[in-house]
């Protein structure tokens, strides 16, 4: 299996693909209406510093957190003055827009469209905003609807992921209507402890614990229930956390793995995007072997949640120094990865040969193709 993709390049920054003359009208989205809102502000703040001008016409779009949309005029501003002149964080408040004829006009126009949806969590990685953009006609990069919505459920993900014969921590998902007073207890008997516990929709560890007692274990589940109505409790793991980042549609690619040492006792929001606590090893120190199969496995694991375009992949690594463990376990898999400074994704696609602009790049390419694909099968 290549480790690096795309390796007959003819490009300086590192990639080989199919670039259109024609000037492409980037539409990128960002904010929106989760708990996660100020991580895609930031996302959206990078990737428009990366994005070539000469290629791309770009519009940002910013979502509240109340979901009204709305033109980002301090991006475009920005834009106009250079790209570093991009404030870290975008704010998504400025002229409303409404995102029906904005698209109508996007598919029935002559210049060639494109959505970049960063949005992350609930309303926006789920395959909400990505049933709008089919309904729209228009490409968008990422998963579609089901490959989008199946991983953002990490509890349905989970579903999908055992029929696949994909390796996984012990765990068991309930309802908040189905939490009974005897619950925790059960659970810490089942699995152990300590658990962790989580919102099954949701991203960038919002709202995850770790719990080390019934009485922990109460209290997190309550948490978690302030995020999303489905839970998810696991085993906790003692292994390392090894992270695989994959490109493509039909034929994806996985780049180097690469493995991340928490700050805090586990990897936190905090650790990902406040602190910059944790320690990102790229490569991860493993031997070529057990490398070729995180990469595998990471393949796998995206075909079989119907992912397209881009999704990192994140396992445990359970094993001790004689070797004994079980190996890769399959934690979750995020369709929309973060793209700030010390985000994993773009960090592995950068160690395995493809630069950052070149990154966004591909995923343009990458939605046109796809888009073009399935417009095949139907009657427009």
């Amino acid at each position: 299996m290549r480790t690096v993709p795309f390796p007959d390049r003819t490009r300086a920054d590192g990639y080989r693909g199919e670039m259109s003359d024609e000037r492409i009208h980037l539409v990128v989205l960002f904010g929106g209406e989760s708990a996660e809102h100020d991580v895609s502000c930031t996302t959206a703040a990078h990737v428009l510093r990366a994005a070539d001008p000469e290629r791309y016409r770009i519009t940002p779009v910013g979502i509240s957190t109340e979901g009204q949309w709305a033109l980002a005029h301090e991006a475009v501003d920005a834009l106009i003055e250079g790209p570093h002149a991009i404030p870290g964080r975008l704010n998504p408040i400025g002229t409303d827009v409404s995102p029906t004829p904005m698209l109508a006009d996007a598919a029935a126009g002559d210049e060639m469209t494109v959505v970049l949806p960063l949005l992350h969590g609930p309303m926006g990685e789920d395959g909400t905003v990505q049933g709008m953009l089919d309904l729209a006609n228009v490409p968008y990069v990422g998963s579609g609807v089901l490959g989008s919505a199946v991983a953002m459920d990490k509890a349905m993900a989970k579903q999908v992921l055992a029929a696949a014969g994909i390796p996984q921590a012990r765990y068991r998902a309930f309802a908040e209507h189905e939490m009974a007073p005897g619950l925790p207890s059960q659970l810490a008997e089942e699995l152990g402890l300590p658990v962790f516990v989580k919102p099954a929709n949701m991203g960038s560890s919002v709202g995850v614990s770790k719990a080390s007692t019934v009485e922990q274990l109460r209290e997190a589940i309550d948490h978690a229930l302030t995020y999303d109505e489905m839970i998810i409790v696991e085993e906790a793991i003692v292994g390392r956390e090894i992270e695989v980042a994959v490109l493509g549609n039909t034929d994806p690619e996985a780049s180097v793995p690469g493995e991340i040492v928490p700050g805090e006792e586990f990897y936190s929001y905090d650790d990902k995007y406040v602190t910059d606590g944790a320690q990102l090893l790229i490569p991860a120190p493993l031997t070529d072997e057990v490398a070729a199969t995180a990469r595998g496995l990471a393949i796998e694991t995206f075909r079989a949640l119907r992912c397209e375009g881009l999704a990192r992949v994140d396992f445990f690594y359970e094993t001790d120094d004689a070797g004994r463990g079980r190996g890769f376990l399959c934690n979750e898999v995020n369709t929309m990865p973060g793209f700030t400074p010390i985000s994993m994704y773009p960090k592995l696609w950068i160690h395995s040969g493809l630069s950052y602009g070149a990154l966004i790049d591909r995923l343009v390419d990458l939605a046109l193709e796809r888009h073009g694909r399935r417009r095949r099968n139907t009657k427009r």
